[in-house]
């Protein structure tokens, strides 16, 4: 078996198997270990994304519950300001309505004071030209003169 050539050649076979198996081995090995750390890279570069997406999305959750709270804020406040706005308005509106009233009630006595006024004013027209026609009717030349000298000793009394 050790002279035999064909067994030389298999034993050399195998040592060249061998051998390139070991040199192409470590090759193997190389590139399958460089895969597995590139795919372990990437699984944790996938990890970090999901956990940065994970704190992006509370994130975006908190805000909009923040933004959901103020906006509620905001209904309440424009609520209450329109609230405040309407009660402001129903007492400027009964001011205005008591301030009109007032003014009606203020040109109704001036009205009925400008009435009794004319009223009067006629009345005393009318005594006048009554007086006047009776005077002229009755009173006779020496009358007259007695009375107009009593209505000037009369006159300075009345003056002051």
């Amino acid at each position: 078996m050790f002279a035999s050539s064909t067994f030389w050649y298999a034993v050399a076979f195998v040592i060249f198997i061998v051998g390139v198996a070991r040199l192409a081995g470590k090759g193997i090995l190389g590139g399958l270990d460089a895969r597995s750390k590139r795919i372990a890279d990437e699984l944790e570069q996938a990890q970090k994304l999901r956990e940065d997406a994970q704190a992006a999305l509370a994130q975006f959750q908190r805000k909009q519950r923040d933004a959901l709270k103020e906006a509620e804020a905001i209904v309440a406040h424009a609520r209450e300001e329109a609230a405040r706005i309407r009660a402001q308005a129903a007492s400027d509106l009964e001011a205005g309505l008591k301030r009109r009233e007032q003014q009606a009630v203020d040109k109704i006595a001036q009205a009925e004071a400008l009435a009794i006024q004319q009223v009067r004013d006629l009345a005393v027209e009318i005594a006048v030209q009554a007086t006047e026609k009776l005077l002229i009717q009755n009173v006779d030349e020496a009358r007259n003169s007695v009375l107009v000298d009593a209505a000037i000793t009369e006159l300075p009394g009345k003056l002051h």
